[in-house]
This record gives C-alpha cells, sequence and structure tokens, in this order.
C-alpha cells in the first residue's frame, strides 16, 4: 500500500499547517527530512532538510503515531509546519520527489481508517455530514454518528438477533435429541423477532438526517401577482426573483436557501395559478408550479380563494399594508413591504417543521441506512411467520446482512467512492 500525504490544516495561509503523512514508509520519510523519530505520541522540534540536497525546508513540531492505534490504522506522522504557502509546497515537492509516496485522494485518510476498523462505515458518514455542517442541529446529528451511535445501535440489534439466531441453529443441530428440543421455542423466536423489528422501526420511522442537510421544501404558491417573489426575496434578504406587475413574470421554479433559527429551509418560488396561461411558457411554468407543491413539506399559499388540499399549509394574507386588505382569522397576514407579520411567519413554519426534523436528542439514520435497517426488520417480520427452522434462519441471517451493511462489514464497496468524495482531501 502506498505512503500517502496532504495538508489536512485547512486553507492556506495560516498560522501552522499540519501536513499528515500514512503509510508503511512514514516513519522512514521522518527519519529522512528530520534525522530521528521523536518519542511516539510527543511532540519534538526538528530542523527538516530536503533528502536530494539537505537544503533546509522548515523547522517543524514533528508528531508520530505507530499503527495499528492511529487515526488511519497505520503508521502515520504528522509535521506541524509554518503555515506560508511557499513553506508546504516545499515540504510538499520534497515529498513528491520520494519513492513510495503520493498526495491523498479526497477522502483517503478516513477511508484506510475504515478498512484498518479504526471507524466502521456509519461513523465515516457521519464525519462526512460532519465536514459539510452549516448548523447547530446538523453538528449535533453529525457528531453523534462520527462519535458511534449508529455502531453502537447496530451491535446491540446484533446482540439481540445473534441470540435468536444462536436457539435456531442449537435447534437445527441437535433436533434429534430430547433434551434439546423446546416445545416453546418457535413462540419465543417469534415474540423475539417482533421485539427486535418493532424497535428498528421505531428508529427507521425517525425524520431522515437528510432533512437537516437539504433543508425543508417551502413553496410559495398562488395566483399571478399574489406577491410570491416579493415574499420570496424578503424572506432570503435579497433579490433572488424579479418582481413586477407584469402577469406571469415568474416562468419557472426559482430556489433559495437559507438557514433561520437555526433550520435550513429550501424556499421556492413558483409561476402563478392561472386558469387560462397566456402562451406555452406559461403553461409549462404552471405544471411545474403544480409539481412543486406536491413535493412540498410546506405550501405557503398566497391567493384570496382557499387553499389546495395540502398536509402542511399556512394560507397568507399577503400585502397586508394596502388598503382594503383587511385581517382575516384564518389567513396569517403580513407584508413584503414593510415587514409586518415576517417572524409570526417563520414561527409557523417552525412549529410545522419540528415534527419533520430528526430530535435533537436522537440518533437520525441517513437513506441507505434507513432501508438497510427496514430490510433486517421485513426479515424479521418474516422469520415470524414462519413454521420451518430453516426457512426462520435463513431470514435470521438475512437481517444480519442488513446490520453488516450498515456498518460497513459487507456488501458496501460499491458506495465508498461516492461517500469519500464528499471529504476534503486531508481527510
Amino acid at each position: 500500500m502506498d505512503t500517502i500525504y496532504a495538508v489536512s490544516s485547512g486553507a492556506l495561509p495560516a498560522a501552522i499547517a499540519v501536513l499528515r503523512v500514512s503509510g508503511p514508509c512514514a516513519f522512514d520519510m521522518v527519519r529522512d527530512f528530520a534525522g530521528d523519530l521523536p518519542v511516539p505520541r510527543r511532540a519534538a522540534v526538528r530542523a527538516l532538510h530536503d533528502p536530494a540536497d539537505g537544503s533546509l525546508l522548515d523547522r517543524a513540531l514533528i508528531l508520530c503515531f505507530p499503527g495499528p492505534r492511529s487515526a488511519t490504522g497505520e503508521d502515520l506522522a504528522e509535521l506541524h509546519l509554518h503555515g506560508g504557502r511557499a513553506v508546504v509546497r516545499a515540504v510538499e515537492a520534497a515529498l513528491a520527489g520520494r519513492s513510495g509516496l503520493r498526495p491523498a485522494e479526497p477522502g483517503e485518510f478516513t477511508r484506510r481508517a475504515l478498512l484498518h476498523g479504526r471507524i466502521d462505515l456509519s461513523e465515516a458518514e457521519g464525519l462526512g455530514d460532519l465536514l459539510m455542517a452549516e448548523t447547530e442541529a446538523q453538528r449535533r446529528s453529525a457528531i453523534r454518528s462520527a462519535e458511534g451511535a449508529v455502531r453502537r445501535a447496530v451491535e446491540g440489534w446484533t446482540d439481540r438477533l445473534l441470540m435468536l439466531a444462536a436457539r435456531v441453529e442449537a435447534e437445527l443441530d441437535h433436533s434429534d435429541e430430547e433434551d434439546v428440543a423446546d416445545a416453546a421455542l418457535l413462540p419465543a423466536l417469534r415474540s423475539g423477532a417482533a421485539a427486535l423489528a418493532e424497535d428498528i422501526e421505531a428508529v427507521a420511522d425517525r425524520p431522515p438526517v437528510e432533512r437537516l442537510r437539504d433543508g425543508i421544501r417551502v413553496v410559495l404558491a398562488g395566483p399571478p401577482n399574489a406577491g410570491k417573489s416579493s415574499l420570496l426575496n424578503r424572506m432570503i434578504g435579497r433579490d433572488a426573483a424579479i418582481v413586477s406587475p407584469i402577469s406571469g413574470t415568474t416562468r419557472d421554479r426559482i430556489e433559495a436557501p437559507v438557514v433561520r433559527g437555526g433550520i435550513a429551509w429550501l424556499l421556492i418560488d413558483t409561476a402563478g395559478l392561472a386558469a387560462l396561461p397566456g402562451d406555452e411558457i406559461e403553461a409549462i411554468g404552471i405544471a411545474r408550479a403544480q409539481a412543486a407543491q406536491a413535493e412540498a413539506d410546506i405550501l405557503l399559499w398566497l391567493g384570496d380563494e382557499p387553499p389546495p388540499e395540502h398536509a402542511h399549509c399556512l394560507w397568507l394574507n399577503p400585502r397586508a399594508d394596502l388598503p382594503g386588505r383587511m385581517a382575516a382569522a384564518d389567513r396569517l397576514s403580513l407584508s413584503s413591504l414593510t415587514g409586518e407579520g415576517l417572524d409570526a411567519l417563520w414561527s409557523a413554519m417552525a412549529r410545522l417543521a419540528a415534527d419533520m426534523l430528526p430530535p435533537t436528542d436522537q440518533m437520525a439514520l441517513n437513506a441507505r441506512q434507513r432501508a438497510l435497517s427496514r430490510n433486517a426488520a421485513s426479515a424479521l417480520r418474516a422469520a415470524q411467520q414462519e413454521e420451518d427452522l430453516l426457512l426462520i434462519a435463513e431470514q435470521l441471517r438475512s437481517a444480519m446482512r442488513a446490520f453488516d451493511a450498515i456498518t460497513g462489514r459487507a456488501g458496501v464497496e460499491a458506495m465508498l467512492d461516492a461517500l469519500f468524495a464528499r471529504f476534503c482531501i486531508g481527510k
């Protein structure tokens, strides 16, 4: 396996640049550049010289972490360099000239940690989410996964599954021995499988972690000239949509992400829903607006006529600052011009969003983990219905394969490239 290197401390210039080197040649590199190895896990100042010509590259702190007790599970060295671009370029150029060393690919340090058993796949996914986190809720959820919350849950499920499987295998192995046979075995297996399936389904049915990252989809809809674009601009604090008194100005969906109250939102402005479209382009815009309404987590309806049926709809009374726009008990009055009612609108949206987001104090699964968890629960439900112990055993093995896929012990190689492509080089 190659020895890899990369700066892992962020953008340059900086006060310090941490350059990681991981692999079988990591400590040989330290000897070649610094003369000797410091005591493991203890920082020491060393002069770094280019092995090619002996020139001084930098004076740096060096840390060495022998494998397998390192972040990657293999020998790992850290060079804490002065963080100027020229210093880092010079050291990287000297490393590039050494046989067996190469620059790391995105996420390769974390990938090696996974391959060497330092973390499991769910923890790697949590780390990826942590790197992308923009809100406090995203950070809390991601760090919970990165610290092993999903792994611990799956380990608990696995232990319970193994207890069931052991009873089945014992019966299959010794079914001809009277002292092993147990008339209560099938009812006990069914009860245990049902209880485990129920616990798994309760976790899988929680709102997905993607809601924290992708945001709550809020669609602004209504007839032409209802004030949708003006409201969108006011809510995001910039002119993302063209505002005009001309009917049909908005022809396509305009999406604008925004973070408010610690929640990520995706606000979507849509074409006005005219009964008789003016032309073919407007008709396409109306069709897309109707599709957006169907996909909305929250629908903001700006029309004077009652809104279409939707599970989470807020009926607004826009332009409340204009004469004749009287407040209505069943509508939320607001003005994009003055900002009147905007705080109340955000509060109402946050109340609706509360049930759509993962609980802040509980573990949440991503789409891949939820699908596999549901596969495991389905296998356990199928085991409840079986009379044949061989078929029960096979269903329990199916559930175990789903657990192994969640943690990365089986069947995940195809998705690793996509996962680690999200990581920065130094991770």
